[in-house]
């Protein structure tokens, strides 16, 4: 809704950015990392979303997750909805994000995320790690201090098999108790405060990403990635 009118006739990962669609640009990171498998939960147009990774996402394996409930719930239900389909250590990734194709080579390594110094334009949950770089503490609901060695969280995550497992049962008894409104990183955060997920940081260029939420996040979206996107297509030849 904070992305209308564009988001109207057409649902957010298909919001063009420089003329290219976020899913499009994640599609094609995927690829050139050598991904064989997409698992997508759609809710809002899903028909939108089929249509165009049936024309644009040509050798990756495609399964469909939907979400009927996608006006009532968070990306916890959405999360959950996923639990059957995935069964492979995986990485977890939300479709408001462009970013550098590159950095998903250092995402490849099970239990990561991904983190970014905090700029004032960043909002919603922080992390605090340890001297080694490891997540100590999620923080939702308030800022924390300096001395915690914040950083913002990037949505991006990897787990291993192991992870994964205690994770769908942290999620089920989420929902099992009604509490389908909660953000996911809920869950992440009382499961690394019980000692039963980490996370090792990977730090993330803020010059290199950006989350679409807003009609403003698109146009500075498009500015920096109008400044990326240049440095890829310029060539040099030297002798």
């Amino acid at each position: 809704s904070r992305l209308q009118p564009l988001t109207t006739e057409s649902p957010k990962c298909l919001t063009e950015v420089n003329g290219t669609a976020v899913l499009e640009r994640l599609v094609r990171g995927l690829r050139a990392w050598d991904f064989e498998r997409l698992v997508v939960v759609v809710g809002h147009l899903d028909g939108c979303v089929r249509d165009f990774l049936e024309s644009s996402a040509s050798g990756l394996d495609i399964e469909y997750v939907l979400s009927t409930k996608y006006r009532t719930t968070n990306n916890i239900y959405s999360l959950w909805a996923a639990r059957h389909a995935i069964q492979e250590p995986f990485l977890l990734l939300e479709c408001d994000l462009v970013f550098d194709d590159d950095f998903l080579g250092e995402m490849l390594e099970p239990d990561r995320i991904a983190v970014s110094e905090i700029l004032p334009w960043m909002n919603g949950t922080t992390v605090s790690l340890d001297q080694s770089g490891r997540v100590t503490r999620f923080h939702i609901d308030r800022h924390p201090t300096a001395e915690e060695l914040p950083h913002k969280t990037v949505n991006m995550y990897s787990f291993s098999c192991p992870s994964w497992q205690r994770v769908t049962r942290r999620l089920e008894h989420y929902i099992s108790t009604g509490r389908v409104s909660a953000y996911y990183e809920a869950v992440f955060a009382e499961m690394i405060a019980d000692g039963e997920l980490s996370f090792e940081a990977v730090f993330m260029d803020y010059q290199r990403w950006y989350e679409i939420d807003t009609l403003e996040d698109l146009r500075e979206a498009e500015r920096l990635f109008s400044r990326i996107d240049g440095r890829r297509t310029t060539g040099a030849v030297g002798s």
